[in-house]
């Protein structure tokens, strides 16, 4: 990297500088003493310049949006062919495919098995199951038709995600077109109804009251979550169970090939409808409600500028299928989603009111079905009525697809399969959901089904042994090389600017009991800053060593918990740095949305911190009172841990939630000692042991932000604590993902291969379930 410049300037906040504050006047306390840091004020930022940092992540998102956004308008603007869109879109499709993760082979027959019956008035109901995966079995309720004909359409239905296959909605749907002579296949998707990986169905399986209908929804952050982890996702898991649930149709006699039908439902069931048929070329229809245009929080009517300033990217949240990790840095947004299904049969389908005239989309989508590939009699449209914000009757808000949306969908169906359904032939007759259950008692015990947990394991331990593999017969330089490229890929972009710029203004320096200090705001890119102290001893004569101190609570959380190991290595001669990096202490913001629309461009929260790091790091190595061949970082966590009697069986949004780990300084440190060369020890304390880990249970309690995608493929963090050899490393206190203390056999057994990585140098790594004195380890290490 290009060594940094430093501009002296005198410069008003926020513009792009580094400040530093006069702490306040000089204490009477004698000079060696600091027995006040623990009451040092930690803030560097005033409370205007507090709020402004807290949205400075926001901010970066929306220009991040609007040039991508911007870049989509251009790119379609120059597509004035058939030939030029199938490009355009290939690349795209191809780009979403690989984002999804990885999938197994599909299987040659698939394994079906029917474990009930029921019958009805002009239809039966195959409870069903299918193994996706090996292990994995998906629950589905196939509506038959009473006398099946030799040209069947088969509709496959993906449900919201309110709930799973159960809905009254789509029993409705799934009788009617049974009665209409389809086969209809409602299955519950990953982490559903039969499927659920926690263990709240009923009132009765928690003491205090909570959401039981809403379980499934929740935990699905926590899923995805995990998926993404292994390298996969939420969205991808669902479209292979999809594409395993056209493999299910096609197998059945007189089904008509040419006429397979993937509905998604409002609220989540759009999503993975819409990614499904532009991956299987089989699916000949979708219809994907509130996926690829206006969404029902889009303003209603459009503007008249819609073309301009409409969201073509969209927004994440912490559901996981919505904001697709990489479309906006590989442009495939929703549209191009749905769009790449032409010249197939597609219904733009909307919950509430659509703004025809005006929706940017619809005239895109008519380009491609009309002039590109003479298809318009393909393209349909089906809406509700009212908006978001009002209620029924004004409003056609639904669970899944309602009897009013329908309506609009019969006459396409008509048209194209030959499906006859009009308003007096919609049927009701839901079944109870005991009746519905697919995997039954008998079921389990001949089938052996995995959890999702269990599976989930597996193919992390899976891709953890294969990343190990590549580093056999390596050097630790090879090592650390092959990590770095790995986490390069994994985090998003790490590395500063060729040559970047921080121009700094030195406002005054005093002293306070014992020490110099200074308040320091850094910009490491333009609009975001990180607020720094940095405690030196009063009495200072050469360069001095550096320990910089890195936790989730930033500053604040060292000045108040470690404030007697601060004093000892300020008395000792060190200077200490306490940084907040970008979301936290000062800048504290969401975790979970942020992180989210963070992937969508490549970029990942904890790359971002890494880069802050690396920023702090290149100003210290230019400053004339530093040592920058005794720089040490130091990870903590003050979150205390579980202790053994912690309930950890508590559904989401109650009361009681157990406390999660804090890894972030832990990470940081790992991450910054293997991407700077020059770091002389790391000590980490309370950090996390293994991603893997989070794996096993079906609540996540580590921050969102604290996940990085994939990192299983490049081997847990033992891996990133091994590639350090021959540096100095110390380990204390490590929690697991339920935040308890791991006991030192664990810690033995799960840290193994860094003994063998510390051969040559067998006492620079030591590890500990205890915790001792940083300062002490670390003073001893910048000898």
């Amino acid at each position: 990297m290009t060594k940094p410049r430093f501009v002296n300037c005198r410069l008003p906040f926020p513009l792009l500088a580094l400040y530093v504050f006069a702490l306040f006047p000089a204490s009477p306390t004698a000079a060696d003493d600091l027995a006040d840091l623990a009451k040092l004020a930690p803030d560097v930022l005033s409370k205007e310049q507090q709020g402004e940092a807290a949205g400075m992540i926001d901010r970066e998102i929306y220009r991040r949006t609007a040039e991508v956004n911007a870049r989509n308008r251009e790119q379609w603007s120059q597509i004035t062919s058939r030939e030029q869109w199938e490009k355009f879109r290939d690349e795209r499709v191809a780009a979403l495919r690989r984002s999804l993760g990885d999938y197994p082979a599909p299987p040659a027959k698939l394994n079906v098995r029917t474990t009930s019956i029921l019958t009805g008035e002009g239809f039966k109901i195959e409870n069903t199951v299918y193994e996706s995966r090996p292990g994995q079995w998906v629950t589905g309720n196939l509506y038959v038709p009473d006398k099946p004909t030799d040209s069947m359409p088969g509709i496959l239905i993906a449900h919201a995600h309110h709930g799973g296959k159960r809905d009254s909605e789509l029993q409705d749907m799934g009788m009617t077109w049974a009665r209409a002579g389809c086969l209809v296949l409602v299955i519950d998707q990953v982490g559903y109804g039969e499927r659920r990986a926690h263990p709240f169905s009923s009132d009765e399986d928690y003491a205090k009251p909570y959401r039981t209908g809403r379980q499934d929804y929740y935990f699905r952050q926590d899923t995805g979550v995990q998926l993404q982890l292994l390298g996969d996702s939420l969205m991808g898991w669902m479209a292979w169970d999809l594409m395993r649930g056209v493999d299910l149709l096609l197998a059945r006699d007189g089904i008509d090939a040419k006429k397979i039908i993937l509905l998604g439902a409002v609220a989540g069931g759009g999503d993975p409808a819409g990614v499904t048929a532009a991956l299987d070329h089989r699916i000949a229809c979708c219809v994907p409600f509130n996926f690829g245009g206006p969404q029902p929080e889009t303003r209603y009517p459009l503007p008249e500028d819609a073309e301009t300033s409409f969201n073509y990217l969209g927004g994440a949240n912490w559901e996981s299928t919505r904001g697709l990790r990489l479309g906006g840095r590989d442009d495939f947004l929703h549209w191009v989603i749905t769009g790449s299904i032409a010249p197939r049969r597609l219904i733009h389908a909307h919950e509430f009111s659509w703004d025809q005239e005006r929706d940017p989309v619809w005239k895109r989508y008519q380009k491609i079905w009309g002039e590109f590939y003479n298809t318009t009699e393909n393209l349909g449209f089906a809406h509700g009525k009212g908006l978001l914000s009002q209620r029924p009757p004004e409003a056609s808000h639904c669970n899944n697809i309602g009897v009013f949306h329908r309506q609009m969908i019969h006459p396409l169906f008509e048209r194209w399969f030959g499906i006859k359904v009009t308003a007096k032939d919609e049927y009701s007759a839901p079944r109870t959901s005991a009746e519905l259950i697919c995997l039954s008692d008998q079921a389990r015990q001949e089938l052996k089904p995995q959890s999702l947990n269990q599976l989930m394991s597996a193919i992390g331990q899976e891709r953890i042994d294969a990343a190990r593999k590549r580093l056999i017969g390596k050097s630790p330089t090879e090592r650390r090389e092959l990590l770095r490229a790995d986490w390069s890929k994994l985090l998003g972009e790490v590395s500063l600017a060729k040559s970047p710029v921080i121009k700094a203004t030195v406002v005054d320096d005093q002293h306070i009991a014992g020490a110099k200090v200074e308040r320091i705001v850094l910009e490491v890119e333009p609009g975001i800053v990180v607020p720094v102290l940095v405690l030196s001893p009063a009495k200072q004569f050469n360069k001095a060593p550096v320990v910089i101190g890195l936790a989730q609570s930033g500053k604040a959380g060292f000045l108040k918990e470690r404030s007697t190991e601060l004093q000892k290595l300020i008395q000792s001669g060190v200077i200490v740095v306490l940084p907040d990096v970008r979301g936290i202490g000062e800048s504290r913001a969401g975790d979970t949305d942020l992180t989210t629309n963070l992937q969508l461009f490549g970029e990942t929260m904890l790359g971002q911190r890494l880069r802050d790091l690396r920023s702090i790091l290149a100003y210290l190595r230019d400053r004339t009172d530093v040592n920058d061949s005794q720089i040490a970082l130091w990870g903590d966590a003050f979150v205390p841990p579980n202790p053994a009697n912690t309930d950890f069986k508590v559904p989401r949004n109650v009361d009681g939630w157990p406390r999660g780990p804090e890894p972030l300084g832990s990470q940081l440190v790992l991450l910054g000692a293997l991407f700077e060369d020059d770091i002389r020890a790391v000590y980490l304390a309370g950090g996390l042991t293994s991603y893997r880990d989070v794996l096993t249970n079906f609540a996540v309690l580590i921050p969102h932000s604290a996940s990085v995608p994939g990192a299983l493929t490049a081997g847990d963090l033992c891996d990133l604590a091994c590639s350090l050899a021959p540096k100095p490393l110390r380990m204390e206190a490590l929690v697991n993902h339920l935040n308890r203390t791991v006991p030192i056999f664990e810690l033995h057994g799960a840290y193994a291969p860094c003994v063998q990585a510390y051969t040559a140098t067998p006492s620079a790594f030591s590890i500990s379930e205890l915790r001792s004195s940083p300062a002490n380890w670390l003073l001893e290490q910048l000898r």
